[in-house]
């Protein structure tokens, strides 16, 4: 088994303020190393901020989506050249928010993780199956199209370079989380998908993301394919997501 990279990465989703980031930021960023990587991606407006806190830290810091598109006429977009200006090193790519609220299809994904490589930020894929596609029977189908329509575009290089994040839409902000041996199981479907690509590709970092918190940390990430979180809601406060950290290294 290759060697593989533990990572711990807070999604903010559209939460913060100034003020709140403050006390946040500095706590992470005080924290001891916990043995595995620590990063965290904010709202657009918060990525100076973000910068400004953590640069002297060894916690990474990223942006929650960027655009398709290089430049252009795209008026609100955020491309990713323009977040490597501050700072940032990680972008989350088709969340299933994206892919539900604004109709993110699985080449835009694609796309959108391209475009972070060629910027130098490390795209954490995320890939998931809704509630009424896991009663049916259709987990793997799902998850397999979208890491797949990523994987088409990507030479074994360059996708050595992605992380991925397997995220139940069915557990993401409901409480629920899949238990350890559910998450597992479809952790060692996509990497096997992975190493069909290139037999490298055995040392990419897939992520669980699903209501992770401190209690739960530890048993999820103990699995041999689960190698670290992309956490949401915990990742607001210091001491859960601290405690989720640590339970990663």
């Amino acid at each position: 088994m290759a060697s593989r990279a533990k990572w711990v990465v807070g999604n903010w989703k559209m939460h913060g303020s100034l003020a709140d980031n403050a006390g946040l930021l500095e706590s992470i960023a005080a924290a001891p190393a916990s043995g595995a990587r620590i990063g965290v991606c904010v709202p657009f407006p918060y990525l100076v901020q973000a910068r400004d806190v953590l640069l002297s830290s060894s916690v990474a810091w990223g942006v929650q989506d960027l655009s398709m598109y290089p430049k252009g006429a795209y008026t609100g977009e955020v491309s990713a050249q323009m977040a490597v200006e501050f700072g940032a090193t990680l972008a989350i790519v088709g969340h299933s928010e994206r892919r539900t609220y604004h109709r993110e299809a699985d080449d835009v994904v694609a796309q959108k993780t391209l475009r972070a490589l060629e910027a130098a930020i490390t795209p954490i894929v995320c890939v998931g199956e809704t509630l009424e596609e896991r009663e049916a029977g259709s987990t793997e189908q799902v998850v397999g199209r979208q890491l797949d329509a990523v994987l088409a575009v990507l030479d074994a290089q360059q996708a050595e370079r992605i992380l991925v994040a397997y995220e139940p839409v069915w557990a993401i902000g409901t409480g629920k989380s899949a238990s350890a041996a559910e998450a597992q199981a479809v952790h060692a479907f996509l990497r096997e998908r992975l190493r069909a690509k290139s037999a490298a590709l055995d040392a990419v970092t897939i992520l669980y993301g699903g209501s992770v918190k401190p209690g739960n940390a530890t048993e999820l990430f103990g699995m041999p394919d689960i190698d670290g979180g992309l956490i949401g809601g915990a990742s607001l406060v210091a001491d859960d997501f601290l405690a989720i950290c640590r339970a990663a290294a």
